[in-house]
C-alpha cells in the first residue's frame, strides 16, 4: 500500500491544484464506473488509485496546442 505523496509533488507533475483535483476526480469516477459495470469489487478506493497513477506518471494531463 502506497503512502500518500506530498500534494506539492503531485501539483508539480500536473501544473495546478485545480487541474490535479479535476484529473483525479475524473479518473476515480472512471475507475468506479468500470468496476461497477464489470461487477468487480475494488481493493482500494478509486481516488487512491487515481492519485497513485498521477504520482507514478501513468496519468497526466494532455496539453492542447493551438
Amino acid at each position: 500500500m502506497m503512502l500518500y505523496p506530498p500534494v506539492a509533488e503531485l501539483v508539480d507533475k500536473i501544473g495546478s491544484r485545480y487541474q490535479l483535483v479535476n484529473l483525479v476526480a475524473k479518473r476515480a469516477r472512471t475507475i468506479s464506473s468500470e468496476a461497477e459495470e464489470k461487477q468487480i469489487p475494488l481493493e482500494r478506493k478509486a481516488v487512491s488509485t487515481a492519485i497513485e497513477e498521477v504520482y507514478t506518471g501513468k496519468l497526466s494531463i494532455e496539453h492542447e496546442q493551438h
